[in-house]
C-alpha cells in the first residue's frame, strides 16, 4: 500500500468519496490508474510521509 495525496476529489470502487487534498492508503495499480487520470501527483521529491512533509523520517533520519 502506499500513501497519497488527493489532488482531486475521487470516489474508490466501494462508492466511498474522498476530498481533495484527503491523504488515503492505495494499492500500486490503483496509484498508476490514478495518476494516469491526474488525481494525484508526485511531490517536490518524489514522496512524502502520513504527516505530510516530504521525505521519511524515521530511524535513520538526522532531524530531531
Amino acid at each position: 500500500m502506499v500513501y497519497v495525496k488527493l489532488e482531486s476529489d475521487w470516489t474508490d470502487a466501494d462508492g466511498v468519496n474522498h476530498s481533495a487534498g484527503e491523504s488515503i492508503d492505495v494499492d500500486a495499480a490503483t496509484l498508476a490508474a490514478l495518476q494516469a487520470q491526474g488525481i494525484v501527483s508526485e511531490g517536490p521529491k518524489g514522496g512524502g510521509s502520513k504527516d505530510g512533509t516530504d521525505g521519511w523520517i524515521g530511524p535513520t533520519s538526522t532531524k530531531p
